[in-house]
């Protein structure tokens, strides 16, 4: 039908028909995450929120919704898996809403989430247990470059910092806790499909220690951090994923999760921005 439609249609409006149904399809999904936006705002901390073929408990009714809208609609976490059971490692697992996705486009992956907070860690393997996920190893620590235990600190929904990236006041609101640490590089010794990484400011320091073994990974996607009192370390990951041998863009969310990056631009020691950054090995 599409080749018949090229050569019956003008380009003209061949155009007008691809730009109406990219509206139509935008509008849609605002009008639905407009509703689920309405109906997470409402929901107390502790709620079972169903969707798809998911129930999950939640301990924050904006951070579910945001998680959502990033992970399940927006799909930043999406990837062309080689095999059908390809090996994942989920790095800052929060609730497991992307173990969740993971599992819903791959059911066969063979997921390791690692999440530290410990207000948190019940909420990721209760939504685990209780949606019957097969193959998901849970690893409740901190991604750092060292082994050990280090002092952590969490509004107990998203936000969290290790104390040695935090450099100016910690957040009000925020608690004081130890955790134990691990290094991402011990389990990179065998090849993995795709690496999220989502651990709020520590990615350079964990990526660093790691560089000799990044070749093992195939794809990945980093959330890097812009934040007062953080060191800045965009320019050094990039150079570390070109040395080894990863092509990359780079992508700035939306205006909703991060309006600081929309134009006019402004800049000062407070602004606080989020980018992802996509990598992938290309070639052999």
């Amino acid at each position: 039908m599409k080749a018949i439609a090229r050569k019956i249609l003008p380009a003209r409006m061949r155009w007008v028909g691809r730009y109406t149904v990219n509206r139509l399809v935008q509008w849609k999904r605002s009008l639905h995450l407009a509703r689920m936006k309405c109906r997470a705002w409402s929901l107390e901390p502790g709620s079972l929120v169903r969707f798809l073929n998911y129930t999950v408990r939640i301990n924050d009714g904006p951070n579910f919704y945001i998680l959502y809208k990033d992970i399940f609609v927006h799909r930043i976490y999406h990837f062309e898996a080689q095999r059908p059971d390809p090996l994942i490692l989920d790095c800052g697992s929060n609730i497991g809403m992307s173990i969740l996705y993971f599992k819903h486009v791959y059911p066969e992956a063979r997921i390791i989430g690692f999440e530290p907070d410990p207000a948190i860690f019940p909420y990721l393997d209760e939504n685990v247990v209780r949606n019957g996920l097969k193959d998901v190893q849970l690893v409740q620590a901190a991604l750092a470059g060292r082994e050990g235990t280090l002092t952590f600190y969490s509004d107990g929904k998203y936000g969290s910092c290790l104390a040695q990236h935090l450099q100016g006041n910690v957040p009000e609101g925020w608690t004081k806790c130890e955790v134990p640490c691990v290094r991402l590089r011990d389990y990179l010794t065998e090849p993995v499909d795709f690496l999220k990484m989502n651990i709020e400011g520590a990615e350079w320091e964990v990526l660093a220690d790691s560089a000799d073994r990044l070749r093992q990974v195939q794809e990945m996607v980093i959330e890097y951090h812009h934040l007062p009192g953080l060191p800045r370390t965009l320019h050094k990951i990039l150079a570390l994923l070109h040395k080894q041998g990863f092509e990359y863009l780079i992508n700035d969310f939306d205006s909703e999760t991060n309006s600081a990056v929309r134009p006019p631009f402004r800049m000062s020691p407070d602004t606080r921005y989020y980018l992802l950054i996509y990598a992938k090995r290309m070639g052999k």
